[in-house]
């Protein structure tokens, strides 16, 4: 079965580098018009599928042509917590120690009253098993959280150092999924988005 994850398009906050989490924000004009303009491989448009319940991700979705999907909560972005608005350029100036601690705990790093990265690739594992119980290949609108987390389950990487496959700010990461619903990166694993539709 093959699992295409693609980013929402931009957001204000995005442009200013905030950090969203389950903050509701609405793509930006910049976004919205981006999202119009991907070409997403045509056999995607036959797949089944899915989004994240967030504005931003269901508005990419629409403007995509990924109309009608499903919505799953486990396909949310990455609770930020206390961060929610905030830059990482910002907490990492506020405190760089905390910070530089916190970030080498890869997979366990938390934000205040958020969520690690190992909890979004569990509850992202869990949607991962009722697709493959579903057998259909899918196509799942989504946030950079929830692709990195994927990419941790399909390679191993423990969210330390580079990951080991290059995602662009925007674009599809594509997987394939084995019958014991372990994910592995597809060839090519990445698929950046542009052109018009």
């Amino acid at each position: 079965m093959k699992l295409a994850l693609l980013r929402h398009a931009p957001t204000t906050w995005n442009e200013e580098g905030r950090l969203q989490g389950l903050s509701d924000i609405h793509l930006s004009r910049a976004g919205r018009a981006a999202a119009r303009g991907w070409r997403l491989p045509d056999r995607l448009y036959g797949w089944r599928r899915i989004s994240s319940p967030l504005l931003r991700a269901l508005e990419t979705a629409a403007l995509t042509g990924l109309q009608d999907p499903e919505i799953d909560p486990r396909l949310r972005e990455m609770d930020w917590g206390n961060w929610e608005g905030q830059t990482l350029d910002s907490l990492r100036h506020a405190d760089p120690t905390a910070m530089a601690t916190n970030e080498a705990a890869g997979l366990d790093f938390r934000p205040p009253d958020g969520e690690s990265p190992r909890e979004v690739r569990s509850r992202l594992l869990d949607l991962v098993r009722d697709l493959g119980a579903d057998g259909r290949d899918t196509v799942a609108v989504t946030h950079r959280g929830v692709m990195r987390a994927a990419l941790s389950a399909a390679t191993g990487w423990d969210f330390t150092g580079a990951p080991p496959v290059r995602m662009p700010r925007y674009g599809l990461l594509m997987l394939t999924m084995d019958d014991n619903a372990a994910l592995f990166p597809d060839d090519p694993p990445v698929i950046a988005t542009g052109g018009g539709r």
